[in-house]
């Protein structure tokens, strides 16, 4: 039997107070990714471009839920910084695209392996199968976060999606 979202009032209790205490810790990890020069919101767009593939600002900004002027503020910066280049756009030659650097994937695949090793230690002492369930279950909460983002967003009032809706 499958309860409503309704009765659920419990268990979204926990797993949202589980979520304040990540994000608690992912803020310090972020404090110091900031002290080595990077934030976190320019982190997020070239780990996102480097998913994309070269892509227009404007779907960048799509694709991290925000508006056009902050990204292009914040892509600038990457650009000075050598990690994202400005590219013709293959379809417009009028128009450009953005794409990762070598640099910009050095510094990626390197954040990706230190993530990758603090991870495997936190873990290390799990029965494989506890750790098969917790990755199944995750990545599954994980898509369904994803697919409501959108509509969290704009009921909030956030976002340029829900611009003009009041």
């Amino acid at each position: 039997m499958t309860t409503s979202a309704g009765d659920r009032h419990g268990e979204a209790e926990r797993v949202g107070m589980a979520l304040i205490r990540l994000n608690k810790m992912h803020a310090c990890v972020v404090a110091q990714m900031t002290k080595a020069g990077m934030d976190k919101a320019s982190f997020v767009l070239l780990a996102t471009l480097r998913q994309l593939g070269p892509s227009r600002s404007s779907a960048l900004a799509e694709a991290v839920f925000s508006d056009p002027s902050t990204v292009s503020r914040q892509v600038a910066t990457l650009v000075k910084d050598g990690l994202v280049e400005r590219r013709a756009d293959p379809d417009d030659g009028r128009a450009s695209v953005l794409a990762v650097t070598e640099s910009g994937e050095r510094l990626l695949d390197e954040r990706r392996r230190q993530r990758n090793r603090a991870i495997g230690q936190m873990v290390a002492d799990w029965p494989d199968e506890d750790l098969a369930e917790f990755i199944k279950y995750f990545e599954r909460f994980v898509e369904s976060y994803e697919k409501a983002l959108p509509v969290f967003i704009a009921e909030s009032g956030l976002g340029p999606r829900s611009e003009g809706k009041n």
